[in-house]
């Protein structure tokens, strides 16, 4: 039953080397596993049940009773559906690391956003963590705080892209953001579009293009973007990036 469970539950992963790096398991003693020739330690048992959202009664029941309901984007109502995309991102997809992000602002169409965030793995999840301009909480009538300004998100496999849902604390905003890769030398970047959770208003604008590049792992060039972040006129973006978001041309 273990061996079936464990084959069902893998099944949504490009491969089984890239899973057992996942799981830090050894990838000759995970094929053991898949055949039902032996059993993992109790450690490892509670690593793969903790990895896939089941309990310990994967060794005898079948996974689909034993689907932990807390998920709820990868449990059994949504595992297919959107749980497919949040389970199967793999790096050369949407790599880990730092990205620099420019759209034009939400509150002054003649003021464009740069931004910073991290994009990182837990098991199967791909997340996104950051922090809004000051200046732009300012504008919002918004504190400051490190606390107030950080939002995070998850990362989503789209056909053709990628997909993040990201927040602020306590849920208190919402954005929805979609990005394609763009083919370039270096192949880094990726274009689309954010739009935000709020209503209508004759001031501001709920949807903008939106363009991101990788900046790697390294954090002192990440560093180095982060102090150039903030809003900045059209002439002080970075060339690239002012030519993904096409500034003379309304989004549709």
């Amino acid at each position: 039953m273990f061996g079936a469970n464990l084959r069902q539950l893998s099944q949504g992963y490009p491969s089984i080397s890239e899973l057992s790096r996942q799981l830090g398991i050894n990838r000759t003693q995970f094929n053991r596993y898949l055949s039902g020739e032996s059993f993992p330690r109790p450690d490892v048992l509670e690593r793969i049940c903790t990895f896939f959202g089941v309990d310990a009664r994967i060794l005898l029941e079948p996974v689909e009773s034993v689907k932990k309901t807390g998920n709820v984007l990868t449990g059994h109502v949504l595992s297919d559906f959107v749980g497919a995309g949040v389970a199967d991102l793999p790096e050369d997809v949407f790599p880990t690391g730092f990205y620099r992000f420019t759209r034009r602002s939400f509150m002054d169409v003649n003021q464009f956003l740069v931004g910073l965030i991290y994009i990182y793995r837990e098991g199967s999840a791909t997340y996104l963590r950051g922090f809004e301009a000051r200046a732009a909480m300012r504008l919002q009538g918004l504190p400051t705080d490190s606390r107030s300004r950080e939002f995070r998100g998850y990362i989503a496999r789209q056909e053709d892209g990628v997909v993040a849902v990201v927040s602020r604390r306590q849920a208190m905003t919402c954005s929805f953001n979609y990005l394609s890769k763009v083919a370039s030398f270096e192949n880094n970047y990726w274009v689309g579009y954010s739009c935000r959770t709020v209503r209508e208003s004759p001031s501001s604008t709920r949807a903008e293009r939106q363009v991101y590049e990788y900046l790697g792992r390294d954090f002192k060039k990440a560093l180095a973007a982060a102090r150039n972040t903030g809003f900045a006129e059209r002439d002080g973006l970075l060339p690239y990036h002012a030519n993904l978001l096409q500034t003379d041309q309304p989004f549709r």
